[in-house]
């Protein structure tokens, strides 16, 4: 029997996608460690991974460029022998003042949150299909479905609204495959750039256990009926 335990991370070298991606292998997923730039500390998780008696493999690409993503996405389905699950978690983020903000600032932010998501979901569906079943987690942030303003994180907030959107029609699309598609939309985490405490009603930073909390309750296999929903991990910030 082919096990349906196969997944591939985003930016799993350091970070959120670390600990998820380690976790996914603690739990008997054979994995994929994406990485662009950080190729000692991919190579450090993936051996990591591995230790659990899980196939690992770490792959890089820059995932704002379409053709890189098809050669990932592809890559990682042979290595693995097919694919069920991808995190989507790449995503930089900028704080700058709106008016500061350079037109290739905002085509990065745009392109690292917003636009690898969907050339990642977009090459992924079809090794979806053919595992005949599935689970699209994509990284969003505390609050952006409610169309706040935030000038200091614009182009950040926009590109993380856009993924809700996205996130939730595609749920609609594939639930009839049996590939849910959700969201977790962490507040400030321990990693953050920018690190608000005193705003921070739970008194706390996120920790990446948080995170992957989250994730596990959405790549449950029992957690079929559940698609295009939000998971905000924030400790009420932003509410």
């Amino acid at each position: 029997m082919v096990s349906l335990k196969k997944a591939l991370v985003t930016g799993a070298a350091k970070g959120i996608g670390r600990a998820i991606v380690l976790d996914l292998a603690s739990q008997g997923f054979d994995v994929v460690v994406h990485y662009n730039r950080s190729v000692e500390a991919a190579n450090e998780v993936t051996q990591a991974a591995a230790a659990y008696g899980v196939k690992a493999v770490s792959l890089q690409a820059d995932i704002t460029k379409p053709e890189e993503v098809r050669n990932l996405v592809d890559s990682a389905a042979e290595s693995l022998g097919g694919l069920s699950v991808v995190v989507n978690n790449v995503g930089n983020y900028l704080k700058k003042s709106i008016e500061d903000i350079t037109p290739e600032e905002w085509q990065e932010i745009l392109d690292s949150n917003l636009n690898a998501t969907f050339y990642v979901s977009q090459v992924a569906i079809p090794h979806l299909k053919a595992m005949g079943w599935g689970r699209i987690i994509n990284l969003g942030f505390a609050g952006a479905q409610d169309l706040i303003a935030r000038p200091m994180a614009t182009p950040y907030v926009i590109a993380k609204t856009g993924i809700i959107l996205y996130s939730k029609a595609l749920a609609k699309e594939l639930i009839k495959h049996k590939i849910t598609v959700n969201v977790v939309s962490p507040g400030v985490v321990e990693n953050s750039v920018s690190q608000p405490l005193n705003e921070i009603p739970s008194g706390r930073l996120a920790t990446f256990e948080d995170m992957v909390r989250v994730v596990n309750f959405f790549v449950d296999k029992d957690a079929d009926y559940i698609t295009g929903q939000i998971v905000e991990v924030s400790g009420g910030w932003n509410l």
